[in-house]
C-alpha cells in the first residue's frame, strides 16, 4: 500500500467556524469546500484536516449525528510562549494555559467555536527526580 496523503475528518455543527479558526490561527488553507464540508491543509503539515457537518448523508448512519469529542489535534512548535502570546493577541485565550509535564512535554490548549481542541506542544528536558 502506498499512502499518498493523510487527513483527519471531524464532525461539527458549524463547518465555516472551525475552518475559519484553523485558517486564521494556524495558517491552514482551505483546499476544498462544499456545503457542509471543508478540507484544509498546510504544505509543511503531515496531515490535512477536514470538517464535516453533522447529519451529512455521506456519513455512515451511525456517525451522522455524532459530534467530534475527545479528540485533540496536536501541533509541535518551537516557541510555546511566543505562540501563546500570538494567540492571545489574536483574541484566542487558552483553554489550558502553558504547563509542563514531568516527562518533558510543555503544552497549551485552545478550543475552537465547535469545541475542537488544539494542543501546541514544545518538548523540554524532563524534570529530574520525578
Amino acid at each position: 500500500m502506498r499512502v499518498r496523503s493523510s487527513a483527519i475528518a471531524l464532525t461539527v455543527d458549524d463547518v465555516p467556524a472551525s475552518s475559519k479558526f484553523l485558517a486564521d490561527h494556524f495558517g491552514y488553507t482551505e483546499r476544498m469546500a462544499a456545503p457542509g464540508f471543508a478540507s484544509l491543509g498546510r504544505d509543511d503539515a503531515g496531515v490535512d484536516l477536514m470538517f464535516m457537518r453533522r447529519g451529512l448523508e455521506v456519513l455512515p448512519p451511525a456517525l451522522r449525528e455524532v459530534h467530534t469529542a475527545g479528540t485533540i489535534i496536536a501541533f509541535v512548535v518551537d516557541d510555546l510562549e511566543a505562540e501563546q502570546a500570538r494567540l492571545r493577541g489574536e483574541g484566542v485565550e487558552p483553554s489550558l494555559p502553558i504547563r509542563e509535564e514531568p516527562w518533558g512535554e510543555r503544552l497549551l490548549m485552545v478550543t475552537d467555536p465547535n469545541g475542537v481542541v488544539y494542543e501546541l506542544v514544545e518538548w523540554a528536558e524532563p524534570s529530574s527526580g520525578r
